[in-house]
């Protein structure tokens, strides 16, 4: 079924992207954490949150604009990436929490980032990866997008495709699919 609380935190984030490649010395940093909160137990969404992240070592390109519709001036009122760690932490218990992702990115770009500012890893070791899951018990050899995944649910997109906060909602609701069909693993407090 779940945690202990029957919570499952649902990440999606964006991070600063270019169309080739990135100017001399960036890196490819999170500007928005997308969160909804799932009660697995009573299988509905019960939460949804956005963090704006300030990027220190990059900027927004306009690609990046035009893919998530974030300005530089936008993510510019953001907290810095070690305060969203804490938030994450302290309001959305991300250290015991389990959680998930539409694939191992974001997972992945919260362990490089946290590793290149030295920030502690916020959450704790139960991540599932939903997008393996979702093509698990759909029977399929390829991986689907998130896009592609709701229709193959037939599910609405709803919002904006590739910001943070409407993802992490769509992926909440796949998930919440899988629920129903008996394809979500159980996963346990950290």
């Amino acid at each position: 079924m779940g945690s202990a609380d029957g919570l499952l935190n649902v990440i999606d984030v964006e991070a600063t992207c270019w169309e080739g490649e990135p100017q001399r010395g960036s890196v490819s940093e999170i500007i928005e954490i997308g969160l909804t909160v799932v009660d697995l137990g009573n299988r509905e969404r019960v939460g949804r949150h956005r963090l704006l992240v300030r990027p220190v070592r990059s900027v927004v390109s306009p690609f990046c604009t035009r893919l998530t519709g974030l300005t530089q001036a936008e993510v510019d009122e953001g907290v810095r990436f070690a305060e969203a760690c804490r938030v994450l932490a302290a309001e959305h218990q991300a250290g015991v929490r389990p959680w998930a992702s539409w694939g191992d990115y974001d997972r992945h770009q919260f362990t490089r980032q946290c590793q290149g500012t030295r920030t502690a890893y916020p959450f704790g070791r139960q991540h599932v990866n939903a997008k393996a899951v979702f093509a698990h018990a759909h029977g399929l050899r390829k991986r689907p997008g998130m896009d592609q995944a709701l229709k193959i649910a037939g599910l609405p997109l709803e919002g904006r495709h590739h910001c943070g906060e409407d993802d992490a909602w769509n992926i909440a609701g796949l998930i919440l699919g899988l629920t129903a069909r008996g394809a979500w693993p159980e996963v346990r407090d950290a």
